[in-house]
């Protein structure tokens, strides 16, 4: 049985598919067949930032619906034959989620892939709930600004007591902190919240920072999970992220200032 990774967050705009690509090509780079799933009903963005937006034919509504076999509406990324991504519809209201259809789904997926992530939309909508609702673990992408931090603390309460695994009595939701555009040089200045700031308030264990990085948009614009952007810092730290999901002991990076060197001080470079 796959696991079933649910990235959300209580505040849009955090970078949460941007997160969810990263991660799931990260996975399906290490072996382990993963899909990933757009649960932003009428503002499908997922399939932009996999680079597969012409290929879409049919999507999670159509499955749901009956209209398509859900191996016709999956996508197989053409970078990695490990990750299969099962894009939203942008013509349909988010009511079109239903608890039964949308658990069909995912047992379905779950027969032939050890990980499925699923990118939710922000907040408490029915796209997000449903996200949430299966989910095993949660990967809660927060900016490092109070009313970001505040909205994510408020998304926890909700993965505790209304999921299956909540409501069946099981071991609860595993969540994990992601903390995005993160600037130790705006901690710095009093501008961000440090990430010992969000860890006191959340009190979430620490998967990885993501540096405030041009990459990042860069990668978007180009239809590729900036994880495979190798020589840039956000590349590197999703990298890391996956790592330290899997199991591994991976220090964590670009939460300090750079140290300049003796010429760098000198010269200001």
């Amino acid at each position: 049985m796959a696991r079933i990774i649910v990235v959300t967050s209580g505040k849009g705009g955090v970078g949460k598919t941007t997160t969810s690509a990263a991660i799931s090509m990260g996975l399906a780079l290490k072996g382990y067949r993963t899909a990933v799933i757009d649960f932003d009903v009428g503002l499908r963005n997922l399939d932009l930032i996999m680079g597969c937006e012409r290929r879409v034919v049919y999507d999670f509504v159509n499955v749901i619906n009956g209209e398509a076999a859900l191996n016709q509406a999956l996508i197989k990324d053409k970078r990695c034959d490990k990750l299969f991504i099962l894009p939203a519809s942008q013509t349909r209201d988010k009511d079109s989620l239903t608890s039964e259809g949308v658990g069909k789904v995912l047992g379905d997926l779950s027969k032939d892939f050890d990980y499925i992530v699923c990118d939710s939309p922000a907040g408490i909508e029915r796209g997000a709930m449903l996200a949430m609702y299966y989910a095993d673990d949660a990967i809660v992408v927060t900016n490092p600004e109070v009313s970001s931090v505040r909205d994510s603390d408020r998304m926890l309460g909700i993965l505790a007591s209304k999921s299956r695994r909540a409501e069946r009595g099981e071991e609860p939701i595993k969540e994990y902190l992601l903390l995005t555009r993160y600037s130790p040089h705006r901690v710095k200045l009093g501008e961000m919240l440090s990430v010992e700031d969000v860890q006191d308030i959340l009190s979430l264990h620490l998967l990885g920072v993501i540096p405030e990085s041009k990459a990042v948009l860069n990668a978007s614009n180009s239809g590729i999970p900036v994880i495979l952007d190798e020589k840039s810092d956000a590349g590197q730290a999703f990298s890391d992220v996956v790592r330290r999901y899997l199991g591994e002991d991976v220090t964590h990076r670009f939460i300090e200032l750079e140290k300049k060197s003796l010429f760098g001080r000198l010269f200001g470079g």
